[in-house]
């Protein structure tokens, strides 16, 4: 059924066909028929499948001309990627139109989008932070809201806004309609759709939990120390466009980034300790062509929707087995071929399990031919040597730069060490002074400067300094008593 069937006005019609879309996805054909009528929907569908056309096009259809009374339509995004993709497609869908958008989320600053407000936008796409800020400082209204969108509503469970998310519905008009389009429908999203919809229709595309069927997948067993030498390799063997590596943690991506960098690679790096200005840099080089590996944690495994993606590589296996679906949907989009590998340590095979229980399949197993699975770890060279401070180790440096101060005791201080760092020269020790501290004592020698009887020296603070007669109590200047308890 192509696009003019489905009730969309000429004008949308005529940008898609631009866009180079001719036929309907099974999601688009049966939820923007639902959307045209004004009714409440909860619609679901594996990754890549084109959710946001789903809504974006009968939206548009519906609002008509711009209207300067204040926002008509606000769509609610988990991420700051995701609201500039579903602005983007709302530009690209509404070229021929005169409808009116203000994009809203973090990692910039504010006057660009109070302006866009104030211009009067039919459509506000926002992150949920962000809009929470213009709605608590009464720079946007939502009172005169007609449709509201919850986009990956299960992702905006998962990063702990269903709080907010409640507010947000609480100030729009009771008389509204309200879309929910998500990857997957669990539990807890049919708790916030009984308070939010009015019986809603529901549309399902596909087996929930379920890999696109156009994704090949494997699992490539191989020991820590030999990880990143396998990424390298399935690089190096693999015949691939572009490449997402994703990771846990955001120190991880930047180690495999900077190391993918070395070997020659071009890499870009997306992860939330990113500044707005180099996120964004990173997916439009990424979309472009610019690099050919983009190393990222879970913000870019939702909704992100990037032409050419041919492999995911998981250099670390996701938290959790939904992640995994997201993940993986990267690659295969819009019916294209895309394959997934995902590395695994020895010990992760009930993490496995779990996804392989998840997806009701079985993920196979395999070897990459020519990979030396038996090697050896190899010892850091010196200019590979780490050189951040382990947190377990005391400082060597005082908080202004420079080396510690000398010990004020009658023995040597740090400084004085033969193999001291800092380069000073080491004083020769007297043969009648105290032991040097970094001297092993004999097994029931007294510590330095004591007497070695009960107690001694256990409380000084400086252990190779001869006792004084009187020790300090209580606060400086009150009382001075002896060791003997005499006064």
């Amino acid at each position: 059924m192509p696009f003019a069937k489905l009730g969309l006005h000429s004008s949308i019609v005529r940008a898609v066909a631009a866009k180079g879309y001719t036929a309907p996805s099974p999601i688009q054909e049966q939820a923007i028929p639902i959307v045209l009528t004004g009714r409440d929907l909860i619609a679901s569908a594996q990754t890549g499948t084109g959710k946001t056309a789903a809504f974006a096009l009968p939206i548009l259809n519906r609002l008509g001309p711009h209207q300067a009374a204040g926002p008509r339509v606000l769509v609610l995004e988990p991420t700051r990627e995701l609201a500039a993709q579903v602005d983007e497609s709302f530009a690209e869908f509404g070229k021929f139109t005169d409808v009116r958008r203000a994009l809203l989320h973090g990692g910039v600053g504010y006057g660009k989008q109070r302006s866009d407000v104030r211009a009067g936008a039919d459509i506000v796409v926002a992150t949920v932070g962000r809009l929470m800020d213009f709605l608590q400082e009464r720079a946007l209204r939502l009172d005169r809201l007609e449709i509201l969108v919850l986009d990956e509503v299960d992702r905006m469970l998962d990063m702990g806004f269903i709080n907010d998310v409640k507010k947000i519905v609480a100030m729009c008009p009771p008389k509204r309609q309200t879309l929910f389009f998500s990857a997957t429908v669990p539990p807890e999203i049919e708790a916030v759709a009984r308070f939010a919809l009015k019986d809603p229709a529901r549309v399902s595309i596909g087996r929930q939990r379920s890999v696109n069927e156009s994704v090949t997948h494997a699992i490539y067993p191989v020991p820590m120390h030999l990880k990143f030498p396998l990424l390298l390799a399935l690089l190096e063997k693999t015949d691939f466009r572009s490449v997402i590596v994703f990771t846990r943690t955001k120190h991880g991506a930047d180690k495999i980034a900077k190391k993918l960098k070395a070997e020659q690679h071009s890499v870009a790096v997306l992860h939330g300790n990113r500044s707005q200005g180099q996120r964004k840099d990173a997916l439009l080089g990424f979309k472009e062509g610019r690099y050919e590996v983009m190393v990222a944690t879970d913000i870019a495994a939702r909704g992100l929707d990037v032409e050419g993606v041919t492999h995911v590589i998981n250099y670390d296996i996701p938290g959790t087995p939904d992640d995994y679906v997201h993940r993986i949907g990267r690659t295969g989009r819009a019916a294209a071929e895309g394959d997934a590998f995902t590395l695994m340590s020895p010990d992760q095979t009930g993490e496995v399990r779990a996804i392989e229980k998840f997806i009701n399949a079985k993920i196979p197993q395999l070897q990459l031919e020519g990979f030396d699975y038996k090697a050896k770890p190899t010892a850091p060279t010196p200019g590979e040597a780490r050189t951040e401070r382990d947190p377990r180790q005391r400082d060597q440096r005082s908080f202004g730069g420079g080396p510690r101060p000398q010990s004020r005791g009658r023995g040597p201080g740090p400084a004085a060490h033969p193999s001291s760092p800092y380069g000073a020269p080491a004083r020769p020790l007297s043969a009648t002074g105290p032991t040097p501290r970094h001297e092993p004592r004999e097994a029931g020698a007294p510590l330095p400067g004591t007497t070695g009887g009960k107690g001694s020296g256990g409380q000084q603070r400086f252990k190779d300094r001869a006792p004084t007669p009187f020790t300090p109590k209580g606060k400086p200047g009150a009382h001075w008593q002896s060791r003997s308890g005499r006064r």
